[in-house]
């Protein structure tokens, strides 16, 4: 897998997830679904140097000007709900492209450390020979990653897999490239050392959907 840590470079990424993380700037729900969203368009500018482009004579007022544009049929398909602000974000950016939505959550046994992820709906178009985006705020185990690209693969063979994340854990970003074909690209914002034994990226910053739409009642 093609591993690319946007944090490795300082840019102004850096003050968006300083703020996700903050426990004070986060009381603000509208804050955090804005730096989510950001922290998708900056992940989307940089993805969106792998396409495959071709040149288009483009008629001015004044002239004929050549442009390269994206060839790339995309489909951004996002897991709810803590995706809907990075899939806003990717979609700014990608604003032609097919939309799909699952949703997956963590479902505890009988230990909180014990889970199994649970894929409940899913919209999806064709992926035949199209470019996949698929993502997912928080990369933890990356169980999440893997049970929704298994639920994806009967629409069809992406001709291209990009996985696009804002915070990961190391022993998520492991698990994925097991899983994924080793031409399956990884972008994300920046990447963080460990989980909790509850399978939490620590020091994280928190749960993303709560954070974004408020808490939820389920465990």
């Amino acid at each position: 897998m093609h591993i690319h840590n946007i944090s490795l470079q300082n840019s102004i990424l850096n003050s968006f997830i300083s703020e996700m993380r903050d426990v004070h700037i986060q009381k603000d729900p509208m804050r955090f679904r804005r730096n989510i969203e950001r922290t998708g368009e900056i992940l989307g500018y940089e993805l969106s140097k792998s396409f495959n482009y071709k040149p288009l004579d483009i008629q001015t007022p004044l002239g004929t000007a050549s442009e390269n544009v994206t060839t790339d049929d995309i489909v951004l398909c996002s897991i709810l709900r803590a995706g809907v602000p990075l899939h806003n974000g990717l979609l700014n950016y990608f604003d032609k492209a097919e939309n799909a939505f699952i949703s997956a959550y963590r479902h505890h046994k009988n230990k909180p450390e014990s889970f199994e992820i649970i894929v409940e709906y899913l919209a999806c178009p064709s992926l035949e020979g199209k470019t996949l985006i698929l993502a997912d705020p928080m990369l933890a185990t990356g169980q999440s990653m893997v049970a929704t690209f298994e639920a994806l693969k009967p629409f069809g063979t992406p001709k291209a897999v990009h996985l696009v994340s804002v915070i990961g854990a190391q022993e998520g970003l492991d698990y994925v490239s097991k899983h994924f074909d080793a031409d399956t690209h990884l972008w994300i914002a920046t990447v963080d050392e460990k989980l909790t034994e509850q399978g939490y990226i620590m020091p994280g910053l928190g749960d993303a959907g709560d954070l974004a739409f408020g808490e939820k009642l389920q465990n």
